[in-house]
């Protein structure tokens, strides 16, 4: 959703509460603005999560970007959509687990530069010398 991000994840407890949590990261703005948004997320929490949440389950809300300047009505339409999502029981191919993701490209210590598992060069200043000793 364009305000939010809704997770939400089953106990499997036998606990029918249902508890939810909220976050905002640096990156929405500053305490004023974090708080404004947790503000706005817990009270579409109050109105929604009792009637529509999902028994036994844990709701997280993740504030985004947008979420501060959207119309109320809009984020709680949104979060009834969420919602309605989350307690489907097929919802959809997007929200599978994703694929663990090869990465064919340059890593850190690999290639001829190398990085943290890189040998260090060898030169004449650093081996090791060895002293011989005449015959006698």
């Amino acid at each position: 959703m364009p305000g939010f991000v809704l997770q939400v994840r089953p106990r499997d407890d036998g606990d029918a509460t249902i508890r939810v949590g909220f976050t905002v990261t640096k990156k929405i703005g500053n305490a004023v603005v974090r708080n404004r948004m947790k503000r706005r997320m817990r009270a579409l929490a109050r109105d929604l999560l009792p009637t529509r949440g999902i028994a036994g389950a844990d709701h997280v809300l993740i504030g985004r970007q947008g979420g501060i300047e959207r119309d109320y009505q809009a984020l709680t339409a949104e979060l009834a959509k969420a919602l309605t999502r989350a307690a489907s029981p097929d919802t959809g191919g997007h929200d599978r687990p994703r694929e663990p993701r090869v990465h064919h490209g340059r890593g850190k210590g690999r290639g001829p530069r190398g990085g943290a598992h890189r040998q260090p060069a060898t030169t004449a200043a650093t081996q090791p010398t060895t002293s011989t000793q005449e015959p006698a």
